[in-house]
Formats: structure tokens, sequence, C-alpha cells
């Protein structure tokens, strides 16, 4: 796959981590941190396992703010995992908020977080959350037992207090007024279109990683991207929300998307499944890129070619990924090519690979088809050559009925292209040109739009 590296995209920004058992509120603590719903929240635990990284700003001081799954104590070998990405985030953060939850009081997990926490060098704040009225304002110095200083009382929910915890935040960040000043030059920087900002990070190219549940997306991702960011386990659904890197390749910068499995709507009946679709939804909608994941020792089922069809109708290139492809005999191999062909035969411009996210064998071939797909996708043609084609394309093989007068590209991202015409142009005609112009221009699996005006009109 060549050399790859991470990108981190809030260097030198300092790192605020929000920690805790499950369902104490952190995911309502950064949504109301950030101003806006980021984080899936749901009332029961184990709704975030993934660690996820984001750019927030309080009194103009930038920071970047760390979601985290519950901690906990003697769970299953998911929970170990969870609870490992917690540990990794406020080992590397520069402040840690603690949450603990003021109505049921201090737990045995609220216990061995503050244990391990006592040995960090860097400051930790209690977060004394759900006080909602000054009722419960009394009950929070029960949780100075934990030996982590006073704690702070706040209602994420309804925004109680937490004005005044971002000013103390914000106090005990290092260089928060560098970091301020530093972000401010840049986007000065930017807005004047000055290039010395090397990471103007929007034109980062974006890579989403779809395919229904349990498929080794996210195996895949931590595969690309060198590190375990998202939680891996054999369970259906471990990711709950997208999960997003980007990653220094030998094709460029490229910034890799995880997104929870989707599933037929009919049978979502968990409210935080369903939030997990919207966003996956979003994604794809977004990216420059889907790479579609499936199976290889289930074959290509009814589930997938109504997940291909979702990712096709989007509009970005797609390449299709045939995971476990190692654990297959000559025979199964055969048979699920032929699936491939047959089932998915609207995506007949999308490359197909054979590999593994879990060894990383024939994963190397997944760059350099990404790197083509981006290229595709933002590629403008010159006005003249595309004229040459379509006039070429008409002599070799006559309309039979209408002629294209002209033509321009009028978009990329998807290339949109508009014909000028005398007539109505027969859609099987269209098709014949549409196939001149991706071989000529070497679009590849680019989905391409065309687009008929005629003269009169």
């Amino acid at each position: 796959m060549g050399e790859i590296g991470l990108i981190d995209e809030h260097a030198g920004l300092p790192t605020v981590a929000i920690v805790g058992r499950p369902n104490v509120g952190k995911s309502t603590l950064i949504n109301r941190i950030l101003g806006r719903r980021e984080a899936i929240v749901e009332e029961r635990p184990g709704v975030t396992r993934d660690r996820k990284v984001m750019r927030a700003e309080w009194v103009g001081v930038p920071f970047a703010v760390v979601d985290t799954g519950g901690w906990m104590l003697n769970g299953s070998s998911l929970d170990d995992k969870v609870s490992l990405q917690a540990e990794q985030a406020w080992q590397e953060a520069d402040v840690v908020l603690f949450v603990v939850d003021v109505t049921i009081g201090i737990t045995d997990e609220d216990r061995e977080v503050a244990n391990r926490l006592q040995a960090r060098t860097g400051p930790v704040m209690v977060i004394a959350n759900k006080v909602d009225g000054p009722t419960r304002e009394n009950d929070i110095w029960e949780f100075i037992k934990l030996g982590l200083g006073d704690p702070w009382a706040i209602s994420a929910l309804h925004g109680r207090q937490t004005g005044d915890l971002l000013d103390d935040v914000v106090k005990r960040l290092p260089n928060a007024s560098a970091g301020a000043d530093a972000d401010r030059e840049r986007l000065e920087r930017v807005a004047r279109g000055e290039s010395g900002d090397k990471a103007v990070l929007p034109e980062v190219p974006s890579v989403a990683i779809v395919g229904r549940p349990n498929v080794g997306k996210s195996t895949l991702f931590n595969r690309l991207i060198g590190e375990e960011r998202a939680v891996v386990h054999d369970l259906p659904g471990t990711t709950r929300d997208t999960v997003d890197t980007v990653v220094e390749t030998d094709e460029g910068p490229i910034r890799f998307v995880d997104t929870a499995g989707m599933r037929r709507k009919a049978k979502i009946t968990d409210g935080t499944e369903y939030y997990s679709l919207v966003r996956a939804l979003q994604a794809i909608d977004t990216v420059d890129v889907a790479v579609l994941v499936l199976d290889a020792t289930e074959g290509v089922t009814a589930q997938d070619q109504r997940l291909a069809e979702r990712v096709d109708a989007a509009g970005c290139p797609v390449v299709i990924l045939l995971n476990k492809w190692e654990t297959l005999d000559a025979e199964q191999r055969q048979d699920v090519t032929w699936q491939v062909q047959e089932r998915l035969r609207f995506m007949g411009q999308s490359p197909v690979l054979k590999g593994s996210a879990l060894t990383g064998k024939g994963v190397n071939k997944l760059l350099p088809a990404l790197g083509l797909a981006v290229q595709a996708y933002h590629r403008r043609v010159p006005t003249r050559e595309l004229n040459k084609v379509i006039q070429a394309a008409q002599a070799a093989h006559p309309s039979p009925a209408g002629r294209v007068l002209y033509a321009t590209q009028g978009a990329s991202e998807p290339p949109t292209f508009t014909l000028f015409a005398n007539r109505d142009i027969p859609p099987t005609y269209l098709r014949y040109l549409e196939r001149k112009i991706r071989e000529h221009f070497s679009f590849g699996n680019t989905p391409l739009k065309i687009r008929v005006r005629r003269r009169d009109a």
C-alpha cells in the first residue's frame, strides 16, 4: 500500500477529552459544547463506542474535543475495547472532563475511573451532570470522595452552568491564546486566498466506507488509517456513528469515513440505529468516493443490492471490495464473481477488488483505485476536445433522430455535460455518446450526468 500516515487536522490545538462510565451524559455535553447535534444521544448505555475528535471553540479559543464510549468495569470483550479507547483518549488529552451522574451518586465504575485518572499529570475536572435545579446542587459534594477536587454542577441537557464550565476549561488549556492567534491567522490567510496554508481541509477528498453490518468496514478503516480508531468486534452494529480521519497516502491526503452498517429501515427498531443510518446516508451524499464492502463468504445479498442502489444514486464513484476473499475456495470465488456481475450489473463501471481487511492482503490495490476515482470525479475536459469526440461519434454512428450541435461541461463532482441538439435525442443514443465520452477522457467508474437542451428551447 506504500507509506501512509495520519494527518492531524487538529494539530496545534489543545485537546479536551470527555470521559466517564456509560449513560452519564457525555454525548449530551459534547453536543452542548459544539452547539449542534453531533454525537448520538440515547437514554441507555453503550451508544457511543468509537473515539471521535471534533473541533470546538469558546470565547475565541479553539480546541479539539474528544467524545469517548463509556468506561465499564468487567464488561464483555466489546466493552473492554470501548474502555481502552476511552483510556487512550484521557492519556493523550490536555484536559479531562470526568462526567458523573448526580442522580445516581458514586458507583464502582466511577471509583475505578477516578483511581486511574489520579495517575495523570494534567488537569482533571469532575463534572456532576444532571443538576437540573437548585435542589440537586448539594448532592454534588459526595463526589469529593473521588479525590479529584471540587466537582462542577451542570446540566448538559439544559445548558445550566455549561458556559461557566467552559470558561474554566479554556483557562486550563496549554497555549490557548497562542492557539487562537494561530487559528485566526490561518483562517485569514485562507480568506485572502494565500497558498501558504498546506492543509485546507475541505479540499481533501473524502472516501466513505459503507456496507451492511458486520462485513468488515471498521477493520478496513483501521487498516487504512494505521491505528485502531474505530472499535472492531464481530458483533453486528458495533459502529454507531461516522468516524473520519485524514491520512497521508501515496495518492495524497485522503479523508476516510467509517460509517455504521446499513440495513432496511423496516428492520430498524432501535432509535440509535436509526440515527446511525441517517448519519451514514449523510456521509454517502457528501463524499467524493464510496467503498462498498461486501462479505465474500455470504455473496451478494438482497440487502447488498439495495444498499448498492442507494450508493449509486448518490452520484459518486464506487469501488467494490469483496472482503474475506482469502477464506473462499476456487468454486466459491467463481460463484461470488458471477453474483457481482449479475446482481450488481447496474454498477458495471465500478472496479471490483478482492482482499482481506483483516490481513491486509489485496488492500494495497484500493488506494490507487481511489486515487483514479477522485481525479475523474473532479475532472474538467476542454470544450474543444469534447466537441471533437461528439462529432466523431456522430459521424461513425449517426443518430436515428436528432443531432448534437454543440456540447459543453457545465460542472464537475460528478462531471455534468450539456448537449445542445436540434431535436430530442433517443435515450439509447445518449448512452452511446456517454460511453464515447467516458472512454476518451478515461472517466472510469465515475457517474456522468448528460443533459440535452433543444436549440429551439
